[in-house]
């Protein structure tokens, strides 16, 4: 079974999700996510998302309330890059944002399909 991390974000309202991630990978979705909280106040369209805020990363994760669940990687990432390829705005920073989102929706990918778990 091959290593894995878990990036916790905390959403607006306090709430706690668990994204799973290869552990090769998880220092770039919590780097993703604070550049784009960098970003998001750049952006000037009527839609932009409201995003949870990247606070921890770990190896081992033990969830006590069993109607919590971790959100696979590759899932969130797609999430992602569909919540912002909506946004309706063309201009930089929203292109450079999702060609980084993109790229590491690649790279999952190809991690997962490596490890014959698609």
């Amino acid at each position: 079974m091959p290593e894995m991390s878990y990036v916790i974000l905390q959403e607006e309202q306090g709430g706690l999700l668990f994204v799973e991630m290869p552990a090769s990978h998880a220092y770039q979705l919590s780097a993703l996510n604070l550049r784009l909280h960098k970003e998001l106040t750049k952006l000037t369209a009527d839609n932009v998302p409201k995003l949870p805020r990247a606070i921890a990363e770990c190896r081992a994760l033990d969830l006590l309330d069993e109607n919590q669940t971790p959100a696979g990687g590759l899932q969130y990432v797609n999430e992602l890059e569909q919540t912002f390829s909506s946004i309706r705005e063309g201009s930089y920073p929203l292109v450079s944002l999702l060609t980084e989102i993109r790229a590491l929706q690649a790279q999952l990918e190809q991690w997962y399909e490596d490890e014959d778990l698609l």
